[in-house]
């Protein structure tokens, strides 16, 4: 049986999907249904030769194809096979490649499991906690994975959304949160009732109280009068009494106002800390359940949670997350092996970006911790080796990404000066390995990447993989460009980050020629910009921050571009360049004639006195290899990546002419180029020829 379906160009066969079997007749990173992205089983149908499937149910959901939705009331939204965009669902912000119902004039999306979800209008909600309509949702089949603006905690159970508030800042609210008393008495404050706020009161920039510290950002119980603010975390999960197995004794609730230093964490409180008598110590309710042991991305062994509190009985060190100084007066995760002093704050070490809560039992052999380098963890086989003085060198290797072996070069450069390596997609250089029978070049580091390898990028463990989107491309979310070729991604759970080779072999500290001083990398930088290109910096962005805490800061986007570039005028390489002190009437790009910001980095040659725009130095898709096809629903056809030096035709969208790099359809139908900013467009501008 076959089944013709909107969303694929070929018949889809109907067949029965075996778990058991399907190493052998389907690639398990393909075998996702392309309606839900939920694994394929049972029957289903599918397109073998493209690796497309659809679940029985999705295959034969009856879905309209144009819908009016109560989260976009102002326009229709339209049933597209997949998303147009790289961003996420307007409602639960996941990235997705399955159905979609689209907005095109607001570059709206809501998955189609969404779209589907049973929603009512919310009464009477108190405008002082939102200002905006709230829908009502019972049941939301974990489709939500947000935090709720309350608590700060995930969502679970019935929720109130906001159709107002879209990616990135959601308002989803917990049912429980939402119908908090607005008012309330509290032992901390005898003298006035709190009143609920939907975020905290403005606090002085270096203010030390306990929300500032714990960077709270959701509901409060306040008193203007008293100035004294209390998170809903203290007050609806503070028992009177907390016993954990890290500590022998009971902690006890004093639920006062009231100033003290935090012996675990070693960072001021305000009130309601919890007390052991026995040991007399006085903590933060979050700082009992401080794991003894953890392991973090950034350092190979396990830290265990330090707490003597003799005089002078350790140095103090230098937390190597933030580069401040750690008081050892007070408790600090240390490294427990013997020749390693690493050492982080408390706080520090267990922030969630930088562990992902995995507590390590005691006892753990941490000779298990050392993946990197285990046989069993690298993909290429020798095949030959040879002796240069004591150290045995590969000179052909079988590599698990390639169908032929590879033979060593050390020096000398390729037939093709453009050659790029097939793993990092930057111009090829010795030592490389490359393929006698086929154009496929890896740089020798590149081959020797191993298959599983923490990062300080990121909080999980890291798989190696070759394989890109549907689209031939894929999305780094550190520096925030397309690329080709291999990347580490996180198989945890639902987590989708994914990193080019090119930022895996940046560290958590650099030394960049832009600045004096080294730079360290920090996760959080809100409410920022990046010093190189200005842009601002978003909650959750990886960059790097001068360890002198100068006003200074650097995305991973601009740390990551190359000190030198070419351009086809000039025989002499582009420098990058940080500053420009010239005047105002040169500030112009001598390839695309346009103006240039006169903060920005840009490239510059100082023999020829040329200049030029970073993206027209280093092209608009530096990180994906020329010729190379890729595919997007904009067009029917794939494109080829191509690089325009001299024939330089105009862009199908813009008439602008396409130099450097471009995508070209090469069919004899279309024949045409298209400037990779202009994707968008095109797809609007074949919507108007319909």
């Amino acid at each position: 049986m076959e089944l013709q379906h909107f969303s694929h160009q070929h018949p889809l066969v109907f067949f029965k999907y075996q778990q058991t079997v399907a190493s052998e007749e389907v690639d398990p990173e393909a075998a996702l249904c392309r309606g839900c992205e939920k694994p394929v089983e049972g029957w289903s149908y599918g397109c073998n030769q493209c690796e497309f499937y659809l679940h029985k149910g999705c295959a034969e959901l009856e879905l309209a194809p144009q819908i009016q939705h109560p989260f976009h009331p102002k326009h229709p939204l339209t049933l597209l096979p997949e998303s147009l965009y790289s961003g996420g669902c307007d409602f639960c912000g996941k990235a997705f490649r399955g159905f979609v119902y689209n907005c095109y004039d607001c570059k709206f999306d809501l998955h189609i499991n969404c779209a589907l979800l049973q929603s009512s209008v919310a009464a009477n909600f108190p405008n002082s906690l939102h200002p905006h309509p709230l829908f009502f949702i019972q049941n939301h089949n974990n489709e939500v994975d947000s935090d709720c603006p309350g608590c700060q905690k995930p969502i679970s159970g019935p929720f109130y959304h906001c159709s107002d508030c879209s990616y990135p800042t959601f308002f989803n609210l917990h049912k429980e949160c939402a119908e908090l008393p607005l008012e309330i008495n509290h032992p901390c404050d005898r003298k006035h009732p709190l009143t609920l706020l939907p975020q905290p009161p403005t606090h002085p920039q270096k203010c030390s109280c306990s929300m500032c510290r714990i960077q709270w950002k959701g509901f409060v119980y306040s008193c203007s009068l008293c100035n004294f603010d209390l998170s809903l975390d203290d007050f609806l999960f503070s028992p009177p009494t907390i016993t954990v197995p890290s500590h022998e004794h009971p902690w006890m609730l004093v639920s006062r106002k009231m100033s003290f230093v935090c012996d675990f964490c070693g960072t001021d409180g305000d009130h309601s800390p919890y007390f052991c008598a026995t040991c007399v110590l006085f903590v933060h309710k979050n700082c009992i359940s401080l794991p003894r042991h953890i392991m973090i991305t950034r350092h190979r062994h396990t830290i265990s949670l330090s707490y003597s509190f003799r005089q002078n009985q350790v140095d103090d060190g230098m937390c190597r997350v933030c580069y401040l100084k750690v008081d050892t007066s007070y408790g600090s995760y240390r490294c427990s092996a013997s020749d390693c002093n690493y050492i982080a704050h408390a706080l520090c070490a267990t922030d969630k970006a930088i562990w992902d809560g995995t507590i390590m039992l005691e006892g753990y052999d941490e000779r298990s911790e050392e993946v990197v380098h285990e046989p069993w963890n690298l993909i290429t086989d020798v095949v030959e080796q040879i002796s240069i003085g004591e150290l045995m060198v590969a000179s052909e290797i079988k590599h698990s990404y390639h169908e032929h072996n590879l033979r060593l070069t050390f020096s000398g450069k390729t037939k093709d000066d453009d050659s790029q390596c097939d793993g990092c997609t930057r111009p090829i250089s010795t030592p490389f390995y490359s393929c006698e029978q086929c154009k496929f070049f890896l740089h020798k580091d590149c081959a020797e990447l191993p298959k599983k390898m923490p990062h300080p990028f990121h909080r999980h463990l890291l798989t190696l993989t070759n394989s890109n989107d549907e689209e031939g491309n894929s999305w780094c979310c550190a520096c925030d460009r397309y690329y080709q070729g291999f990347s580490y991604r996180c198989n945890k759970g639902n987590c989708l980050f994914r990193i080019d080779i090119q930022c895996m072999l940046f560290s958590d500290t650099l030394k960049h020629p832009s600045h004096e001083h080294s730079l360290f990398l920090v996760h959080n930088k809100k409410g920022t910009s990046c010093s190189a290109c200005l842009k601002t910096l978003y909650s959750g962005d990886v960059a790097y921050r001068c360890m002198k805490r100068c006003d200074f800061s650097l995305d991973i986007g601009c740390a990551t571009l190359p000190l030198t570039a070419w351009y086809k005028y000039d025989r002499h390489p582009l420098t990058l360049t940080y500053s420009d002190d010239s005047e105002p009437s040169q500030y112009y790009c001598d390839l695309c004639e346009k103006e240039r910001e006169p903060n920005h980095w840009f490239y510059y040659c100082a023999d020829c006195d040329n200049s030029l725009h970073l993206n027209c130095a280093i092209g608009d898709l530096p990180y994906m290899k020329l010729g190379n096809k890729v595919k997007f629903y904009v067009h029917k056809h794939p494109f080829t990546i191509v690089k325009n030096i001299w024939n330089c035709p105009p862009c199908k969208v813009c008439r602008e002419v396409c130099n450097g790099q471009a995508l070209e359809c090469k069919e004899s139908e279309c024949n045409f180029i298209v400037h990779w900013d202009c994707l968008d467009c095109l797809w609007g501008l074949s919507r108007a020829f319909e």
